[in-house]
């Protein structure tokens, strides 16, 4: 009788012990954190506050929906990291990022190339995978596993865009563009575009290059710069900026100086909404850019959320593209089965979910390099004051408009 009772005891507390381990029934799964490093602070802080709204409009999409099936519901957790305005602080934050969030199972950002590519570094080695927008061809090309790139890398982008922007140019003025000006900044996005141009898609496209200038951002003055455009009178010009400031000055000291020529931007720094508070629309009306995402048709419901909860007036490429990476991370944490990095890097690897509903062009499918298959490029254009969408065709919100000189 004793050794029975003693056997059922031994029992009862084995299955109380499992019990306080598993947590009292019908407990919540602990959520899954996620990272976001982009910059919070400086000059490129109103992009990294821009990129965290995307982020947190697509966690709550998915907490709303049922969090992770694949673990019992568990929900998202956002973590933000300070990325800061420099290379340096991007490595130093992607650091502090690894170091005190060991938990976290993927991450995005983080904005400027030049701040990508210090941050990888060190999220490649702690096998952190981390999914970005950044444009930079370099980002891609370093054999690394853990970084998946969602845009066309910025050699691509040109070479995209410049046939169809010389088109558009040739059908609505009756002549086709022959000769360019590039003003760009230093920065890796736009140097990466730069160099593309240079190295073939010019002559190409038959452009001769007449003004080739770079700047480090900010500006102080655009006079020297902008002289130097008037003198050569080219068809066009490719202005590459990163700083909201300097689009505003080159734009302000063009009008000043009645320099007209038709402006084609790569990025978004040119179609932020501080530009238009500044600039007059009237001014800004038929400036072209080729970036890596915008609100296009389908994303309607999600504009009006970005007005209504945000206060922001249109959704950029670091608005839709951060809400698109909650997504793929909620996509590969369904397929790894597990809150693990390494587990949900290799799930990225062989996700092949059909077409992307948050970026322009391809699948939800990387290839082993990391790039999105089939990633191509949206160009937006200001009219009466608002960028829109005027390419790709099937996501344009309306029909492009060719500046006149």
């Amino acid at each position: 009788m004793k050794k029975t009772s003693a056997f059922f005891s031994l029992i009862g507390m084995a299955l109380g012990a499992s019990l306080l381990l598993a947590g009292p029934a019908g407990a919540e799964p602990a959520p899954v954190s996620v990272g976001l490093i982009a910059p919070m602070s400086g000059i490129y802080a109103r992009y990294g506050q821009v990129m965290r709204m995307g982020a947190e409009m697509g966690i709550k999409d998915i907490n709303d929906q049922g969090g992770i099936k694949a673990l019992d519901g568990a929900k998202l957790k956002l973590v933000v990291v300070d990325s800061g305005d420099s290379t340096e602080k991007a490595k130093s934050a992607a650091e502090r990022m690894v170091a005190d969030y060991p938990n976290l199972v993927a991450a995005t950002g983080a904005y400027l190339s030049s701040f990508t590519l210090a941050a990888t570094e060190v999220t490649e080695r702690a096998r952190l995978p981390m999914l970005t927008l950044s444009y930079s061809d370099l980002i891609t090309s370093r054999g690394f596993k853990y970084v998946f790139q969602t845009s066309a890398p910025a050699g691509k982008q040109a070479d995209i865009a410049l046939p169809s922007i010389l088109e558009l140019a040739q059908k609505a003025s009756g002549k086709r563009p022959k000769t360019v000006a590039i003003v760009t900044d230093n920065t890796a996005a736009s140097l990466s575009t730069v160099k593309a141009l240079k190295d073939g898609l010019l002559k190409k496209n038959g452009l001769e290059l007449v003004v080739d200038e770079t700047f480090t951002p900010p500006l102080a003055d655009a006079s020297s710069l902008i002289q130097r455009v008037r003198s050569r009178r080219p068809d066009l010009l490719f202005f590459l900026p990163t700083v909201i400031s300097d689009a505003k000055l080159i734009l302000e000291k063009m009008n000043e100086t009645n320099v007209k020529v038709p402006v084609i931007s790569f990025g978004i720094a040119i179609a932020e909404p501080e530009v238009v508070k500044t600039v007059s629309p009237a001014l800004l009306n038929g400036v072209m850019s080729a970036v890596g995402n915008w609100g296009a048709k389908g994303q309607e419901a999600l504009i009006k959320r970005m007005k209504t909860e945000y206060n922001e007036p249109w959704m950029t490429q670091n608005a839709i593209s951060t809400y698109g990476d909650m997504w793929i991370m909620k996509a590969a944490l369904e397929r790894a089965g597990k809150a693990d990095r390494e587990a949900v890097g290799r799930a990225m690897h062989t996700l092949d979910d059909g077409p992307s509903p948050y970026f322009p062009g391809g699948v939800l499918k990387f290839d082993e390099a990391g790039h999105r298959v089939g990633a191509t490029l949206t160009v937006i254009q200001w009219q009466d004051g608002v960028p829109v969408t005027v390419f790709p065709e099937a996501q344009a919100i309306a029909q492009p408009i060719w500046p006149g000189k």
